[in-house]
């Protein structure tokens, strides 16, 4: 097992539609074999601060299983406008 964390820092008004991309973005997590877990949270001190965790089973699994199945281009198209948003982006 992997795990992918993104941090994301979304300023102004566009919290509300980072939330509602990534909520309807998680179907393809919860639907993807090659993902064991997901989680994102917000911060309660630093509202405009996110963190994302994704469980993959392996880094083969995350790359070519997951990044190459017909739901990652409906996944990627949800969340790809926030990419300019990440501070730091990291697989332990």
């Amino acid at each position: 097992m992997i795990v992918e964390y993104t941090r994301y820092r979304i300023t102004g008004d566009r919290g509300a539609a980072f939330l509602e991309a990534y909520k309807e973005a998680a179907r393809y997590l919860r639907e993807s074999p090659h993902c064991t877990s997901f989680e994102l949270t917000q911060c309660v001190e630093e509202k405009d601060r996110f963190i994302l965790r994704i469980e993959w089973k392996s880094t083969e699994e995350h790359l070519q299983g997951f990044r190459k199945s017909s739901g990652f281009k409906e996944f990627y198209r949800l969340v790809q406008p926030f990419f300019s948003d990440i501070e730091v982006e990291f697989i332990a």
